[in-house]
């Protein structure tokens, strides 16, 4: 748990399907969607998104995807996929209305606990060039870039943080 001003974050493991999480991965594709665009979201396209870039695996044995409470307020989420001797983070998203309250850093800090526990000694990420804030967010937590560990689409930044 991270205390801020306002309130305490707080942070749970969900099954992607949970009512909670499908609003909020909804949401964070949402807004991946627009901001790729730079337009509104067509409809269908958020769907189609979310069918080409699924979350269904953040669970165990493969994942684990957690929740973000300020307060009562349903907040944000954040992934991991269990690799080999290390994590990849995904899905980190802080709703609008909670930004700046500490929500990214308390969603790390989580995330961190969680793999150090399951013995992992790494977390390594992948993000897109528009998404500043969230590069700005992980540099601030000891996340460095690195080269590029994947393929996929829409990757075009790497990160990685060695977990002591």
């Amino acid at each position: 748990m991270t205390t801020t001003a306002r309130s305490t974050w707080a942070t749970t493991a969900v099954r992607p399907d949970h009512p909670d999480a499908a609003l909020l991965l909804r949401e964070y594709m949402t807004e991946m969607v627009v901001r790729y665009h730079r337009r509104p979201a067509l409809p269908g396209e958020v769907d189609a998104a979310l069918a080409e870039l699924p979350s269904d695996d953040l669970t165990e044995p493969s994942g684990l995807l957690l929740l973000a409470h300020l307060g009562d307020d349903l907040a944000g989420c954040a992934g991991l996929r269990w690799q080999p001797g290390w994590a990849e983070l995904t899905r980190v998203f802080i709703r609008p209305g909670q930004r700046g309250t500490g929500g990214g850093g308390a969603l790390l800090a989580a995330v961190e606990e969680r793999a150090r526990a399951a013995g992992v000694d790494r977390i390594r990420l992948d993000t897109r060039h528009d998404l500043v804030e969230a590069r700005a967010l992980y540099a601030r937590h000891g996340y460095a870039e690195i080269p590029a560990y994947s393929r996929r689409p829409y990757a075009e930044h790497w990160f990685e943080k060695r977990l002591l």
